[in-house]
């Protein structure tokens, strides 16, 4: 029996991580991955009044660079909207930021985290 991971496990293993640590950095989790249609945003969180739309990404090992250049300017276009859709549904009109969270590693020990805070915000190409 093989105990390599799926996608899908590695994908939930390292937003569970992400999870814990927006919670112990002071986040409180409105929603994971929230759907509409076919849009999804991995972690929806406020904090000191903002409104923190999170995606995480993740790789095994980093000899292809940062995970975060995996967010690239199409996967920018479908956070946005469905960001948008999201504080339609809320009724949101406050302050909000999109932020990335890059994990390296499947190893609870050997994991390496970044948080990019305000990783981007949506100007007129959006």
């Amino acid at each position: 029996m093989s105990t390599r991971k799926t996608t899908t496990e590695k994908g939930k293993f390292t937003e569970h991580i992400a999870f814990t640590f927006l919670q112990q950095s002071g986040y409180e989790i409105e929603a994971v991955n929230w759907r509409t249609g076919k849009l999804e945003i991995d972690i929806i969180a406020k904090k000191n009044k903002d409104l923190v739309f999170i995606e995480v990404k993740s790789r095994a090992i980093d000899t292809w660079g940062d995970p975060a250049v995996a967010v690239n300017h199409q996967k920018k276009r479908l956070l946005v909207r469905a960001a948008t859709a999201y504080m339609e549904k809320m009724d949101y009109d406050g302050n909000f930021r999109f932020d990335i969270i890059t994990l390296i590693g499947y190893e609870v020990d050997k994991l390496t985290i970044e948080h990019y805070e305000d990783a981007f915000f949506p100007g007129l190409d959006f």
